[in-house]
């Protein structure tokens, strides 16, 4: 039996187990797989069937997800095929490691009323959610490669409108591509 081990933050254990243990039965009826939650700790244990490792995989982003402060309903997203979890640590990405400059530059991926990461979900296609001194993002590869790019910008100080603009072009190049791609006929039955 495939086994991973995830921790996650004191304060979004209750959110993981959910009232009466829903939020963690609903991950293991979804994923296939076990879900043990050490409360104390914060460590959670995942172990999945032999037949099917990547349930154990799902199940441990979607865990990583609720711990980096994504609701559980969106942190189900990642059920979805091709659909992945990034997180960006800020005093990586910035090197600032002080309460007051991490406080800070937070606030540039938040935004005054949460406008700014709203316009960053809405640009790229990704969820994104700010947590302590990480960024997390959940979607499909080009939405996570936009709303990383973005996110990097903003974290290093690049004005909020010269990183939307970025994105819309971004956004709009892919669905020029998309559109514009050749389709590869049907295969014969």
């Amino acid at each position: 039996m495939p086994t991973l081990y995830a921790r996650i933050p004191d304060d979004r254990v209750g959110v993981l187990i959910g009232p009466g243990g829903r939020t963690r039965r609903q991950i293991a009826i979804a994923t296939g797989a076990h879900v043990d939650v050490d409360a104390e700790e914060g460590e959670v244990r995942l172990e999945g069937p032999d037949t099917d490792p990547i349930s154990v995989l799902k199940a441990r982003d979607i865990v990583l997800a609720i711990g980096r402060g994504f609701s559980p309903e969106r942190a189900m997203r990642l059920l979805r095929e091709n659909t992945f979890l990034g997180i960006l640590d800020i005093k990586l990405t910035t090197g600032h490691h002080e309460k007051a400059a991490l406080r800070r530059i937070r606030s540039r991926v938040i935004g005054t009323r949460g406008r700014a990461r709203s316009r960053i979900e809405e640009l790229s296609g990704c969820s994104v959610s700010v947590y302590g001194s990480t960024v997390a993002l959940i979607g499909e590869e080009e939405q996570l490669d936009r709303a990383t790019r973005a996110v990097e910008l903003l974290l290093k100080g690049s004005e909020h409108s010269t990183v939307f603009h970025l994105l819309a072009r971004l956004r709009k190049d892919a669905a020029v591509a998309e559109a514009t791609a050749p389709t590869l006929p049907d295969e014969p039955d």
